[in-house]
């Protein structure tokens, strides 16, 4: 996998301000138009993970391609390959559970890191379609994959709040 994912990735690690800036318009237009347009990323499907921030409690909210898996979602906690792990993972970690917005609704998600033979089956699904081995090539740790156990049912809708950036 190669190409354009794989320069994105490379700009997010030379300029992470400017990416950060961007993935937080990029998730709230999604949430904005429940994910209807740019709800895809390079082929693979986009949620938005909404977490409470580990040392500030407020919501915080990072659009990451994922892949079905049965009723959960399927994500890596990649953050393009830096050698820190992506703050949504600490925040989901910390918390023990988020929401997910996923094509218009919310869903209460559970993380769960997964090993051995059923990381590898998750691996190479991402591998097929992201760049997921080259962010871990050149990471200094192990990339996670995470499944997001669904529970059944979707959250009723709230109002959207407009993220305003600087």
């Amino acid at each position: 996998m190669s190409g354009v994912p794989v320069a994105l990735g490379d700009l997010s690690l030379a300029a992470p301000g400017f990416t950060l800036r961007l993935t937080g318009v990029h998730g709230a237009f999604l949430r904005r138009t429940r994910g209807r347009l740019l709800g895809r990323w390079f082929g693979l499907c986009t949620l938005v993970l909404e977490t409470a921030g580990r040392r500030t409690g407020k919501p915080r909210h990072a659009p990451l391609a994922y892949l079905r898996d049965g009723d959960d979602l399927v994500v890596v906690a990649s953050n393009a390959g830096a050698d820190r792990p992506p703050a949504w993972w600490l925040n989901l970690l910390a918390a023990g559970h988020g929401i997910a917005h996923v094509a218009g609704e919310r869903r209460r998600v559970r993380p769960v890191e997964v090993h051995g033979a059923e990381r590898e089956r998750l691996w190479r699904r991402f591998a097929d379609v992201a760049p997921v081995d080259h962010y871990e090539r050149r990471a200094a740790r192990r990339l996670p994959v995470v499944r997001l156990e669904t529970s059944h049912g979707s959250l009723r809708a709230r109002p959207y709040n407009p993220v305003i950036l600087p």
